[in-house]
């Protein structure tokens, strides 16, 4: 597993240490005293042999590039490992709802077919001004044929008339 403050892709660098500090200060460009400076911020987290060894990963190369460009970008070493964890946690999140989305799209299409042949589940709808019996299936009062609610619109729910000014 990467260290909790880190961005990983499944499909990129092994996460096992296999390079020593000075190979791992070659292949970054960083010296090997920088190399200790961010492992004491917190920025990487090398592996470590029984004997106290740091092993540096290919995961870990592509975190230092990573760090590497935020430090070009003008970022200090505390902001680093900021940006570093908002961008870990990001990732989870984008994760986490992948994972929801196709666990939803699973349930409706489970759900689709008990709900086609049921048809007892109507409402008004809000469409008719004067009550007249008209109904609709419950998934089409949500919003969409997905099912899912309808987005809020940006801007005023209004027009402005003359003379009125827009509130801010």
């Amino acid at each position: 597993m990467p260290e909790k403050s880190g961005r990983y892709d499944p499909e990129s660098p092994s996460l096992r240490g296999v390079y020593g500090i000075s190979v791992a200060a070659e292949l970054s460009g960083f010296g090997m005293a920088a190399l200790r400076l961010y492992e004491d911020y917190g920025l990487v987290t090398p592996g470590r042999t029984r004997g106290g060894t740091r092993r540096y990963s290919d995961y870990d190369l592509a975190r230092l590039r990573r760090i590497a460009e935020l430090i070009d970008a003008g970022v200090n070493l505390v902001g680093i490992g900021r940006v570093l964890d908002l961008e870990t946690r990001t990732d989870e999140l984008e994760r986490d709802n992948r994972r929801l989305e196709a666990d939803n799209a699973q349930l409706r299409a489970d759900q689709a077919p008990a709900a086609a042949g049921d048809n007892t589940d109507t409402a008004r709808s809000p469409d008719t001004e004067d009550g007249a019996d008209q109904t609709r299936p419950a998934q089409a009062r949500l919003g969409s044929a997905s099912g899912q609610r309808p987005r809020l619109r940006d801007g005023p729910t209004r027009s402005r008339g003359a003379g009125e000014r827009e509130h801010r």
